[in-house]
C-alpha cells in the first residue's frame, strides 16, 4: 500500500508542476502533461480505494 500512496504523490507532484506551468506560461504541452496525469491519477486512486477497503476488511 506504501507503494501505491508514493506513485500517487509522484504523479500528483507533477500534475501540480505541469498545471502551473500551463496556467502561468500558457504551455500548451504541459496542459497535455497534466492532463493525462489526471487520467494516471483516477487509476491509482481508484486501485487505492480498492486496496484500502481490503485492508479494512483484515
Amino acid at each position: 500500500m506504501q507503494e501505491l500512496i508514493g506513485k500517487i504523490n509522484a504523479e500528483m507532484a507533477a500534475f501540480n508542476e505541469d498545471a502551473q506551468l500551463q496556467s502561468e506560461k500558457s504551455n500548451k504541452a504541459a496542459g497535455t502533461r497534466a492532463r493525462k496525469s489526471t487520467l494516471n491519477l483516477e487509476k491509482l486512486l481508484k486501485e487505492f480505494r480498492k486496496v484500502s477497503l481490503e485492508e479494512s476488511k483484515k
